[in-house]
């Protein structure tokens, strides 16, 4: 049996096409619409998700930029075809049939496609994307779009919380070595940039990204010496302009006592000890003691830096304690969505038309009310006062917004009402690619990381508290909510009428 090798096998991933990269589902229902004729179809798609991770109010929308260069790129390569031809059904024949694997070859992507800009601040039941295209084509970058979006959406989310904690004190992401593998760790450091850390320890994000690198030593280096003294003068003689001392190797206060004096001597040669690095113990404490002797010692400006195990929870609660903490280091919480692993995103289905027909509004109903979908051609109507924003409203372009902001059935749990006169409006979904070409260049992460920031500080205060926040208002135009209204109860008669059938038989 042949063995394969991992680096090549992480080689092939590199230089692969992208289009399979997919669920296998996306490709034989892509068949199964191209042999019904079902193809000629155009249809119109959303991808939103249900709930705010970690407990919160708002996400950051992330991952456009990564998602555009993909679909752009998006095409079946020889080699993929061949792969396809190979796979077999149930019955052991091949499951897809020469011709359609031959349209596949020659398919190019004729898609329009509408998102908000990343850094966006979004909320439950509003599109971040929308896709209007043959639904064939659409129905194939659906997986695509999900992993791109919702994992990056997640981790900027996080991010934001995390810094949000902080209080402006500069957040450093060091997940790469926790991450979930090497696209994980780069989306991760992405993400996280554009909610908000300032910098990463990951090199290979900063080479692509334009991310600030920062980093310092590990135990390994101080473990490499026969003391801790001759560790950090070993360090400062090699990079005396970039110690910052990781002081918890054997004993806290020691090592503080150590990094002291070999603050002493680097100043003897021209240069400034930049800090020291707590990464275990009782850290409100500890950074006490840090900050008191680097006082005392003549060091007022080096920083005091905190790692191991952050999170927003834990950094709020040092900040409270009045920890003199002035840089944080949060890795593995952070990189991994510790405690909210996955953004419950989706991809549906709002409308259909027969090439040059009118549009039939699609909805998918469900026992339980959150996953009854949203029907029509959505857009999302954001309403601002003095700056501040508002509340949003969900409308369907093919009934139109409204001249006031009003909204029927909320959708976040909050009342969509505008205190006092709202004076301005933004419609969140703008083109990003129109048949299948881009025509809105992603901007680059630290412009977007900007953006994010105004958004979040546009926020009413309670909607940003870590623990229970306030519901930001989000609800339906009136005349969307009629006609959703309309088009679930009409559905249910006939879901309930195949129900009866079937215990009939």
């Amino acid at each position: 049996m042949q063995r394969h090798s991992p680096i090549l096998e992480t080689s092939m991933v590199s230089r692969t096409s992208i289009a399979l990269l997919t669920d296998l589902y996306e490709i034989t229902m892509a068949q199964a619409y191209w042999k019904s004729g079902a193809d000629q179809q155009e249809g119109v798609f959303h991808l939103y998700f249900r709930n705010c991770p970690f407990g919160g109010a708002y996400c950051v929308a992330c991952g456009l930029a990564t998602a555009l260069e993909l679909i752009a790129e998006f095409r079946f390569t020889p080699d993929d075809l061949r792969y396809l031809a190979g796979l077999r059904a149930g019955d052991g024949q091949q499951l897809l049939d020469r011709d359609f694997l031959e349209h596949l070859g020659a398919l190019r992507l004729e898609c329009d496609v509408e998102a908000v800009p990343e850094g966006t601040v979004v909320f439950p039941g509003e599109p971040l994307v929308r896709v209007r295209g043959p639904v064939l084509q659409a129905q194939l970058i659906e997986t695509l779009l999900l992993t791109i979006i919702n994992f990056q959406t997640l981790i900027a989310t996080k991010a934001a919380r995390i810094c949000e904690s902080a209080r402006g004190d500069p957040v450093i992401e060091f997940g790469l070595r926790r991450a979930q593998g090497i696209d994980g760790g780069l989306s991760a450091s992405r993400a996280a940039f554009v909610g908000g850390c300032e910098s990463t320890s990951n090199v290979l994000a900063g080479k692509l990204f334009g991310i600030p690198v920062r980093g310092t030593h590990a135990h390994s280096w101080v473990l490499c010496f026969e003391s801790e003294v001759e560790a950090f003068d070993a360090y400062a003689k090699a990079l005396p302009n970039n110690c910052v001392f990781l002081v918890d190797t054997y004993d806290t206060i020691e090592g503080l006592r150590h990094a002291v004096a070999a603050a002493h001597k680097l100043r003897q040669s021209g240069h400034e000890l930049a800090g020291v690095r707590l990464d275990s113990g009782d850290l409100a404490h500890l950074s006490r003691e840090a900050r008191r002797m680097l006082d005392d010692a003549g060091f007022p400006k080096a920083l005091i830096v905190a790692s191991g195990d952050l999170d927003e929870h834990r950094i709020d609660d040092l900040k409270r304690k009045g920890a003199p903490i002035t840089v944080w280091g949060v890795g593995t919480r952070l990189a991994t969505a510790y405690d909210a692993p996955a953004l419950n995103g989706i991809y549906k289905l709002g409308a259909v038309r027969q090439p040059n027909g009118p549009w039939a509004r699609r909805v998918k109903v469900s026992n339980e009310v959150a996953k009854s979908t949203t029907p029509g051609i959505l857009q999302v109507r954001r309403w601002e006062e003095n700056g501040m924003l508002r509340g949003d409203v969900i409308y369907d372009e093919l009934l139109g917004a409204g001249e006031h902001p009003q909204a029927t059935e909320v959708v976040t749990g909050a009342p969509v009402k505008f205190a006092g006169k709202v004076d301005r409006h933004t419609d969140l979904l703008v083109p990003v690619i129109q048949a299948g070409r881009i025509v809105a260049t992603p901007p680059p992460a630290a412009e977007a990381r900007r953006f994010a920031q105004a958004q979040i500080a546009r926020l009413p205060p309670g909607v940003r508290r870590l623990v229970q926040p306030e519901a930001y208002p989000v609800g339906l135009e009136p005349r969307l909510h009629q006609e959703k209204r309309r088009l679930v109860e009409e559905a249910r008669p006939r879901s309930e009428s195949r129900r009866d059938s079937s215990a009939a038989t």
